[in-house]
């Protein structure tokens, strides 16, 4: 019989949907416990908790999980890179987007087969200053999206807040200038992703070459501007099909320097982390995440 692991769970309560997202927790902690994993659950209540918890798990923790949204994985994901302590999935949150890419199991039960006995394999985070990221990176229209966000209306309706985020920033129609300078070439954007995986927002593929296991960077530019071009965008994006826009660039790196003539927000995973101008590179050490 394999190993059975000693599980620390950081939780994120007010990620996802309350009940249903306790619901989900109770049954893979349940799980676990029948397969003898001795698991031990620790709660956010702060802003800071989840990477607080995460630098003060005890060694003999040799799988920590994060339980929550994208968000929840960051903030944990930036304590165990470099350490060698696998970091493992537990979606609670709106898009779960890394839950997504890796193909994780949706039942319960086949997740907490993946995360007592599954292995963990390296994969190499994106970095924002000090600051790392799992999934994406990105400056311009999106980053402005993620920064309007309202707490309190994503917590009640969910991804449908990220939508009304959009709404607004597409209203205000603030046009951004970016340049981005890979190797010795600039290139100028209205908006710029840095993706670590293929998708985004959920199940949208925006990178279609992008790899976690890869030490490198798929950068997407978007080079127009205005309302229509975002409206344009964003069908290309639903419908599958923006490679073939030629007003859109896919670029590979392992770093690109970010600049723009106001200081734009930079957000990583669903948070915002900096402001222009910016590095935003390959991390200098894998991470051990626990995949199918």
């Amino acid at each position: 019989m394999p190993l059975r692991r000693r599980v620390l769970i950081i939780v994120n309560p007010v990620a996802g949907r309350g009940r249903r997202s306790r619901r989900r927790l109770d049954r893979v902690v349940a799980a676990l416990q029948q397969r003898g994993c001795a698991v031990v659950i620790r709660r956010t209540a702060a802003v800071g908790d989840a990477e607080r918890l995460a630098a003060e798990a005890e060694a003999d923790f040799e799988v920590v999980v994060g339980a929550g949204g994208d968000g929840t994985l960051n903030a944990v994901a930036n304590r165990l890179a470099g350490t060698g302590r696998p970091l493992a999935v537990l979606p609670l949150g709106t898009a779960n987007v890394l839950a997504r890419e890796i193909g994780l199991p949706r039942n319960p039960e086949r997740l907490a087969e993946l995360i007592a006995v599954g292995p963990a394999r390296p994969i190499w985070p994106g970095r924002v200053g000090n600051r790392l990221f799992l999934m994406m990176a990105s400056s311009g229209f999106d980053a402005e999206t993620v920064a309007t966000v309202n707490s309190r209306l994503k917590r009640r309706i969910g991804r449908f807040a990220f939508a009304w985020a959009i709404g607004v920033c597409w209203w205000r129609d603030g046009t951004c200038e970016l340049s981005v300078r890979i190797g010795d070439v600039d290139h100028h954007a209205a908006t710029v992703i840095a993706a670590k995986g293929r998708r985004y927002a959920g199940s949208f593929v925006i990178a279609p070459r992008a790899d976690l296991a890869e030490p490198m960077l798929d950068f997407v530019l978007f080079r127009r501007a205005g309302r229509l071009a975002v409206l344009r965008y964003l069908g290309a994006l639903f419908f599958g099909r923006l490679p073939r826009r030629t007003d859109v660039s896919f670029l590979r790196a392992r770093d690109a320097f970010l600049s723009a003539p106001a200081a734009l927000p930079v957000q990583a995973d669903g948070e915002i982390v900096a402001r222009l101008p910016a590095r935003i590179s390959i991390a200098e050490y894998p991470l051990l995440l626990i995949r199918p």
